[in-house]
């Protein structure tokens, strides 16, 4: 029903407004008394076999909707009614920011792809926090952080740190977002030897917590092997809990979109189908140069459950949808948990 009818019709629409509306459509249905326990026996899959235990926590099944879905907090409750074993909020940064400039989100239809510059656009830490209080407590919550656009590079860390600091008691684990190229002035932030200072302020301020939370990295597709050997000796010499690959990317090799559209939409990053492939050789290269020294979120182009048994083949121990979940509908997150069920 969802590709047949209600994708089409959505997709007739500017791609920024729908996930507007689909949001408060998602908020109102379910607020109707019923829906939300019909909406988890169409969609969730409740089995001890699809736990999995990961960086020191328990996820019920290892379906996580990535970060950028969900950038305020405004919706997790809802959403894991649709069967997801996490939910990844942001990216947020310390201060409430616009983002880019519209239009900044389109679709690639026939590539079953998405480009988009949204440029780290939240309410910031505070308001963030004001949802993750209504946390009803039935799913692990990621915590996404960022610098906002305008800091000077001698302040990014402190931008790290007061989300790191203002979120820790809010959400189960963090991910330091500093692969977006959606965001001006990040080549500090994929410098090696500075990725080694912030990782280790953000430890640092972990320590003075009675219960420290797990830190990930989120890494680009894009990167060769001599930067994917550099990640792997810098997270195993920082002792970081894992790493997310991947974000989204510049390439737009292979497309079947043309170069007229493209130019007209000009920069941003690719998610969805085009990077599947890629995405999944860098999970690969990973788990397998590092010997599995630490765990892998596995993410890009998964658009269906052989999608996500490849991710994990290759090396993720979890995985998360965003563009898929656009693409195909929640009814993805219940066919890749009984995919998993049916290979046990």
């Amino acid at each position: 029903m969802y590709k047949s009818i209600i994708r089409p019709i959505l997709f007739c629409f500017d791609p920024e407004q729908v996930h507007h509306f689909t949001f408060s459509l998602i908020a109102f249905i379910n607020k109707i008394p019923g829906v939300p326990q019909l909406i988890k026996r169409l969609y969730a899959i409740e089995d001890k076999r699809l736990e999995r235990k990961v960086f020191g926590l328990t996820f019920k099944n290892p379906v996580g909707l990535a970060a950028g879905f969900d950038k305020n907090a405004v919706l997790y409750n809802e959403l894991s009614n649709f069967g997801f074993g996490f939910i990844e909020i942001g990216t947020v940064t310390p201060k409430g920011q616009p983002g880019n400039p519209k239009k900044r989100l389109f679709r690639l239809k026939d590539d079953q792809g998405i480009i988009n510059r949204m440029g780290f656009n939240n309410l910031g830490v505070e308001a963030a926090i004001l949802q993750l209080k209504k946390n009803k407590g039935n799913l692990i919550i990621g915590g996404n952080i960022g610098k906002n656009t305008n800091t000077k590079p001698e302040d990014y860390t402190k931008d790290y740190l007061d989300c790191f600091n203002a979120l820790h008691p809010y959400v189960d684990y963090f991910v330091l977002n500093v692969s977006c190229p959606n965001v001006d002035s990040h080549a500090k932030l994929n410098d090696k030897d500075y990725l080694e200072e912030l990782i280790g302020a953000v430890q640092s301020a972990n320590r003075t917590f009675s219960k420290q939370k797990p830190i990930l990295l989120k890494i680009a597709p894009d990167l060769n092997t001599h930067q994917l050997d550099e990640i792997i000796e810098l997270v195993i010499k920082t002792k970081l809990d894992g790493v997310i690959a991947s974000n989204t990317s510049v390439n737009r090799s292979e497309l079947n979109v043309s170069q007229e559209r493209l130019q007209a939409i000009g920069n941003g990053g690719l998610s969805g189908q085009p990077i599947k492939d890629k995405s999944t050789q860098v999970i690969k290269y990973l788990s397998e140069n590092s010997k599995k020294a630490f765990p892998i979120i596995g993410v890009g182009g998964i658009h269906s459950a052989k999608d996500a048994l490849e991710k994990i083949h290759a090396g993720a121990d979890l995985i998360q949808i965003y563009t898929g979940f656009i693409y195909e509908g929640p009814k993805l997150v219940k066919d890749i948990n009984k995919a998993l069920l049916n290979q046990n």
